[in-house]
């Protein structure tokens, strides 16, 4: 009688190793968790700590090998990378996939994952990645013109030719990759690098000219009627311009402004995305993103990345790219807060994969923020593998503390328990010390981001910042730096909060390790919670109520 039952047995338990199997083949990819949305690798979320390398880093295989101790020290788990079309197709139509494995195996073999940039058709606008075939023949694959006529050094994404030899090699990028990472060690992709027109509000080419006197597509006034309520202030502004017309050519639905031009121009680079990203998902359905260049105060388009999928045009973007996962941000304004905050709608999860250069000293708070008030997939500040100190470096203890605290993070996002905060800087560099209010669990929290016991003139306000995560009733966790957090009754049944306790300490393997006890001093004898300015840490902190 034992044998049925020990087959019985066997078979529940292959079974379950099948149906685990089979989550783990899975691909990498996006899943709703709450408001959120998590990037899946291997049947668990992950939490992207990253560092994108120099443009030119990962094109000498040697060379990349020299940096792994240093992305290592600062505890990077995800690198983001180039793949050149110049590299890959150096003659037509023959690939040479070489760089891209040489790029996964170092990644493989430290332990890390990678964030794949297609260096395609456009890389910072400009078209310098393309292989010499399609440099020469300007005839087959068309520059894009101003509007004095001049070509510049950017492929037209009105060029049908351009767009079949990009969806060619990208697709076969993706199918080899789909075929060479049988460990997901790629798990993103992002398609082209910061799209824009440069020289001119749009593309003048004689292929663009005849799609300007084409009737606006029926998808892009679909969308904008279904969307009338929400639309960007923008965009809502220039199509009322004609009077919401949902018929005719782009000049008589939206008019001929710089503005309209632009919404012209950005619906081509969004269909020509969004046409690749078919391509490669056809392929190897990965994640896939586009990012973008900021404009600066005051800046035409033109002078910034005109049609770049900017949140004045994220509209247009969102029409002609429906495929694309999400649009990620490249942050190197100093007013990081202003801009991401945009980046976060309910059709927009947060990614940042190019944050300011690394170094900087707000990168630290910037990625607490990102990642614990707007629910971010993660951060990665750009040519990682320069900084100077990376011992010693903000980052490197901000990565220390998120990466103890990324499965907290993770269960939270998305669940209304998690909030995150930081001072706001200006453009031109400066603070906004305005208190942080929220209210959660009944309680009103008040973060500010000046440290009462250290002196002013010593205190770098942009490095400061943090995230509470409700861990039980009346308990949560605190981590960051440079704040003072107050706490006040929500209830309106009016109680006073006091602190029933505050012990900092560390995850270690995942298990808690409480240090010192800070019900003194440390915490103004229950007037607050502190974290220092010198370096980021957690505390854990209960609340209770008394009349």
């Amino acid at each position: 009688m034992k044998k049925p039952l020990l087959r019985t047995a066997v078979g529940i338990f292959t079974g379950l190793a099948v149906a685990a199997s089979l989550i783990a083949a899975d691909a990498p990819h996006l899943k709703k968790h709450g408001t959120a949305t998590h990037l899946i690798v291997d049947g668990k979320p992950l939490l992207i700590l990253g560092g994108e390398l120099g443009n030119s880093t990962a094109s000498d295989l040697k060379h990349l090998s020299t940096h792994w101790e240093t992305l290592k020290t600062i505890g990077v788990n995800t690198i983001i990378a180039p793949v050149e079309w110049d590299q890959i197709e150096p003659t037509e139509g023959v690939y040479d996939f070489s760089p891209l494995e040489g790029l996964i195996r170092q990644t493989e073999e430290n332990n890390m994952k990678l964030v794949l940039l297609w260096f395609g058709a456009w890389k910072n606008s400009m078209s310098t990645y393309v292989p010499p075939y399609i440099k020469h023949d300007y005839k087959t694959y068309a520059k894009a013109k101003d509007d004095r006529g001049n070509a510049r050094d950017i492929l037209s994404p009105y060029d049908p030719d351009t767009l079949k030899a990009n969806k060619r090699v990208f697709g076969a990028l993706m199918a080899h990759l789909k075929k060479f990472d049988k460990r997901h060690t790629v798990v993103m992709v992002q398609v082209e690098n910061e799209i824009g027109m440069l020289g001119a509000v749009r593309d003048y080419s004689e292929q663009a000219q005849a799609a300007y006197k084409d009737k606006v597509p029926q998808a892009l006034i679909e969308y904008l009627q279904k969307n009338k309520e929400s639309l960007h202030t923008f965009v809502r502004s220039v199509w009322a311009h004609k009077g919401y017309k949902t018929e005719g050519t782009w000049s008589e639905v939206f008019g001929d402004s710089i503005e309209a031009q632009e919404i012209f121009q950005a619906w081509g680079f969004s269909v020509f995305a969004n046409d690749l990203t078919k391509a490669g998902k056809d392929a190897y359905d990965l994640p896939m993103f586009v990012n973008v260049a900021l404009n600066a105060p005051g800046q035409k388009p033109g002078v910034y990345p005109s049609a770049g999928p900017l949140p004045h045009v994220f509209d247009i973007w969102k029409a002609g790219g429906p495929d694309i996962d999400l649009i990620g941000l490249d942050a190197y304004f100093p007013d990081y807060v202003y801009w991401v905050d945009q980046f976060k709608r309910p059709d927009n999860p947060v990614f940042v994969p190019e944050a300011n250069r690394a170094g900087k000293t707000d990168a630290g708070a910037n990625a607490f923020y990102t990642i614990g008030e707007l629910d971010g997939i993660g951060f990665a500040p750009f040519a990682i593998e320069t900084l100077p100190n990376p011992s010693t470096d903000g980052l490197t203890d901000a990565y220390r503390v998120l990466r103890q605290i990324a499965p907290l993070i993770l269960a939270n996002q998305g669940q209304g328990t998690m909030r995150g905060f930081k001072a706001p800087l200006s453009y031109e560099g400066e603070p906004d010390m305005t208190q942080r209010v929220f209210e959660m669990s009944g309680y009103t929290f008040k973060a500010d981001m000046h440290d009462v016991r250290t002196p002013k003139e010593k205190q770098d306000y942009g490095a400061h910042g943090g995230l509470i995560i409700q861990t039980g009733k009346d308990e949560f966790l605190v981590a960051g730096k440079g704040v003072i957090l107050r706490f006040s009754d929500a209830t309106k049944q009016g109680y006073s909060i006091g602190i029933e306790q505050i012990i900092e300490g560390e995850f270690v393997d995942g298990k808690w390790m409480p240090g010192r006890w800070l019900n003194g001093d440390e915490s103004g004898q229950g007037r607050f919670l502190r974290l220092p300015p010198d370096k980021f840490g957690i505390q854990k902190l209960k609340l209770y109520r008394f009349k």
